[in-house]
């Protein structure tokens, strides 16, 4: 059976071998996103995970930043299922319970670099990025944004930079205590 936890500290090299396997080890450490979440704690209660039983079949992650030095948003990434698992819907439930979670602690935007097809879904779309730009280099087309609060990127431009300097704390170093483990796979979305 396949549940729905927040990170733990015991969770990070698990997490860690199920992104180098869907990823690539060296490919994904080497993108443009990797330089703002190194030395990054994720944001405060949304680093989840899908286990199948003590196995990490699945991890999504946000990260808090801000973009020209004064819009808060969330940087989304990796969302990862284990390749025995994906096309089953697995990837796209985490990723509306993160999005929804994500508005419930009022957070206004989300950024990611990913395929838009598959994020397009979602409402990410690549018209909000256009003055928007990353400390390194990055495919416009994938470089995408979803407003979770109506007008939250409208006229945002500038560098987008981690919102803290860098912690130098390993990912998964915070998690809720408080979290419900019955919530499961049995969550309704709007």
């Amino acid at each position: 059976m396949i549940t729905l936890g927040h990170e733990t500290e015991t969770d990070v090299a698990q997490i860690e071998a199920l992104l180098d396997l869907v990823f690539g080890a060296e490919e994904r450490l080497r993108k443009t996103c990797q330089r703002l979440r190194d030395g990054q704690k994720p944001a405060d209660g949304l680093a989840l995970v899908l286990r199948d039983g003590d196995r990490i079949v699945g991890t999504l992650r946000f990260w808090d930043l801000l973009i020209g030095g004064q819009t808060r948003a969330l940087l989304l990434g990796p969302l990862a299922v284990d390749p025995s698992l994906q096309g089953t819907g697995l990837g796209s439930k985490l990723m509306r319970h993160g999005l929804n979670l994500a508005a419930a602690r009022h957070h206004q935007a989300v950024i990611l670099v990913g395929d838009e097809p598959y994020y397009r879904r979602f409402g990410f779309q690549t018209h909000y990025m256009g003055n928007v730009d990353l400390p390194g280099p990055v495919n416009r087309d994938r470089f995408l944004g979803l407003e979770l609060v109506e007008g939250a990127l409208a006229d945002v431009s500038g560098m987008v930079a981690p919102l803290e300097p860098t912690l130098g704390l390993p990912c998964g170093m915070l998690f809720d205590p408080e979290f419900d483990p019955a919530l499961g796979l049995g969550w309704t979305l709007a």
